[in-house]
């Protein structure tokens, strides 16, 4: 049996975010995404989640599950066939601490998770996170805290242009085991609301790679934190990849 949707509680969210060379990032992306640009800039980050009473939709919440996640992903652009204008997040690979998500994973919902182990320290609004995958190839590692203030150092201007930036690409594409096929998954918050945070330390080992990203091309950007908001995500038609992928 396939799941189309499921509901639950964004309990913590933070968006760390790079920009980045627009021709580095491009080499990255399989066709038919490009880099979605800012300030002449491609957006890359992370999404690092923590997902509470997750469950089928209908199911009560008590039933639900409780998992760290994180998601390496690209903001990109893409052209459908009938040549509409389409925007969202390439998601290179995505990791959980949850087995059950892992197993479910491309079974019974349309997205796939690589096992990975995660320390969070999340109190008066101060967060300490490490994750490691289970393959030990991805490393993030995030400390800061919450702020009333948005960096001066961005390349958006405001908390309330990043927002939008974000807000407008709701749907992810990440790779599947069925060949050239990219599954699709659509995230729905009716209460999308984005704080500032302020990041004493942000890497990630992908993002660090000089193969990935030679000196000069990638540089931190900012975070955001998005706390307690009610979701849904919901499955979508998957994409055909072209063969420009560079492997994860």
């Amino acid at each position: 049996m396939r799941l189309h949707v499921l509901t639950g509680m964004i309990k913590r969210r933070l968006l760390v975010n790079f920009r980045a060379d627009p021709e580095v990032v491009g080499r990255l992306l399989p066709e038919p995404f490009r880099p979605k640009l800012q300030g002449g800039f491609a957006i890359v980050g992370i999404c690092l989640i923590r997902l509470e009473h997750e469950r089928p939709s209908g199911v009560p919440d008590v039933l639900g599950i409780t998992s760290e996640n994180a998601a390496h992903r690209f903001a990109v652009e893409w052209t459908d066939e009938p040549c509409v204008a389409r925007q969202g997040v390439y998601i290179v690979r995505r990791h959980t601490d949850s087995a059950i998500n892992q197993l479910a994973g491309g079974r019974v919902f349309g997205i796939e998770h690589d096992l990975a182990h995660f320390t969070v320290m999340d109190s008066h609004g101060h967060i300490d996170f490490d994750m490691q995958s289970k393959d030990g190839e991805f490393v993030v590692k995030v400390r800061g805290d919450e702020s009333d203030r948005f960096t001066d150092d961005s390349c958006f201007k405001s908390l309330e242009e990043v927002s939008t930036f974000f807000e407008g690409g709701s749907i992810g594409y990440s790779p599947s085991q069925r060949g050239n096929q990219l599954s699709g998954i659509d995230l729905w918050m009716p209460d999308w609301k984005v704080g500032a945070f302020e990041a004493s330390e942000a890497r990630s080992s992908y993002f660090d790679d000089p193969v990935r990203f030679p000196a000069g091309s990638i540089e931190y950007d900012h975070t955001l934190i998005m706390r307690d908001l009610r979701h849904e995500w919901r499955s979508t038609e998957g994409l055909e990849m072209a063969q420009r992928h560079v492997p994860a």
